[in-house]
């Protein structure tokens, strides 16, 4: 289950313009923080402009004086139509995201529901507070092992659009990953701005984390597969287990194929 996730500790703190200091965000469990994204009503605050669909950012009123929670959320209504993934798929595919990431044990994305919100049924996820200016790019040395980590899981997903901007640095350093709609694709669609690990041999306990996820996807009686299938195709989960397969089978990250278009636009 998730680790603890940082929410701003005053409502005036959670600017998403400017960054946050670590003395002024408190911790909510992973419980805490699924529980409250179900609850009350999202009222919406403003809107991400620089992405292709609709994403808002939303506020959910604390409980009995509690924190504030700033939110994410994206209404399928606000999907554009693409050619290669199925109309009003990308918040399931968020979600399968946030539940691959669980599996693995490595909470990358942040805590995601789906909800209805004003603008109808979508996904709603924990706005992590961030330096909008430390994408991953202008990360001046990020933790090695999580950007493998973070690399993995882009393989395993395949995510058609891994940019800079998708991944967060908290207040405390830890990196977050955001923006999971291109992803599951039955295709290989692998588009990512991180390649700094390529060819990197997995881990020892990498490995077996992908190992224990790609057994539990191919369980028929297991709760991820149930819940995967609830998400994705059965086509898509068979293929997310031939990828995990064909990673622990190499051994080691990809590197890019030069011939085909790997890295997504605008990489930022």
């Amino acid at each position: 289950m998730t680790a603890a996730v940082p929410v701003p500790a005053h409502p005036g703190d959670a600017d998403v313009s400017r960054p946050l200091p670590a003395e002024r965000v408190i911790w909510l469990t992973a419980a805490e923080a699924l529980a409250r994204l179900v609850e009350g009503e999202v009222r919406i605050e403003g809107q991400f402009v620089h992405g292709s669909n609709d994403t808002f950012l939303g506020c959910l009123d604390g409980a009995e004086g509690g924190p504030s929670l700033h939110v994410v959320y994206k209404p399928r209504r606000g999907e554009q139509p693409l050619w290669d993934f199925p109309g009003g798929t990308l918040a399931r595919r968020e979600l399968a995201a946030f539940v691959l990431s669980e599996a693995l044990g490595w909470s990358l994305a942040p805590p995601t529901v789906l909800r209805r919100g004003p603008l109808g049924g979508g996904m709603v996820q924990l706005f992590i507070p961030h330096d909008p200016a430390l994408h991953f790019l202008a990360l001046p040395d990020p933790d090695r092992a999580a950007v493998g980590r973070l690399a993995v899981f882009d393989v395993i997903a395949n995510n058609a659009d891994r940019k800079s901007g998708h991944v967060l640095i908290d207040p405390t350093g830890r990196l977050w990953a955001i923006d999971h709609g291109l992803t599951f694709h039955v295709a290989p669609k692998l588009r990512t701005v991180i390649w700094d690990a390529a060819g990197d041999p997995l881990p020892v306990d990498v490995t077996d984390d992908v190992r224990r996820v790609a057994a539990a996807l191919a369980d028929r009686h297991s709760d991820l597969r149930r819940a995967m299938l609830g998400l994705l195709t059965a086509d898509e989960v068979g293929a997310t287990i031939h990828r995990a397969k064909a990673i622990l089978k190499a051994g080691r990250l990809p590197e890019p194929d030069p011939n085909v278009r790997h890295i997504p636009w605008p990489p930022v």
